[in-house]
């Protein structure tokens, strides 16, 4: 692969790739019904990344109040699912290029009051 690549794919260990996709799930996790607290952590989430946010849209269902929702980035996505019901927030976090997706775990650990999480990784578009 040529060094003066644009697609900002990634290139670590020998291995090349679009993007790391993260898979989080938070267990007795509080305040995910909250859409304020849910829209912060997200941004916060964006900034420790060194992400580029382009949008955020968040919906607010009821009667239970769960959320769902995405940040738009330029570098891909932050996608939220709630059930408060459960105490359980399923989040997609997949970025490409210099963003550093494992830095968003913490923010969501703090944001939520929980130790009890679970985390998968898949490499996207590996060449």
């Amino acid at each position: 692969m040529s060094e003066d690549r644009l697609d900002h794919f990634i290139t670590e260990n020998g291995l090349t790739f679009a993007g790391r996709h993260l898979i989080l799930d938070l267990w007795q996790a509080k305040g995910i019904d909250d859409l304020e607290r849910v829209e912060q952590a997200m941004r916060e989430a964006v900034r420790v990344a060194g992400a580029t946010l382009l949008h955020i849209h968040l919906h607010h269902f009821s009667p239970n109040g769960g959320v769902s929702g995405v940040a738009v980035l330029a570098e891909s996505h932050i996608s939220i699912h709630t059930w408060p019901e459960c105490g359980y927030a399923a989040l997609d976090i997949f970025m490409c290029g210099d963003a550093e997706p494992m830095k968003t775990i913490p923010v969501f650990r703090a944001a939520f009051e929980t130790s009890q999480s679970q985390i998968a990784e898949h490499k996207r578009g590996v060449v």
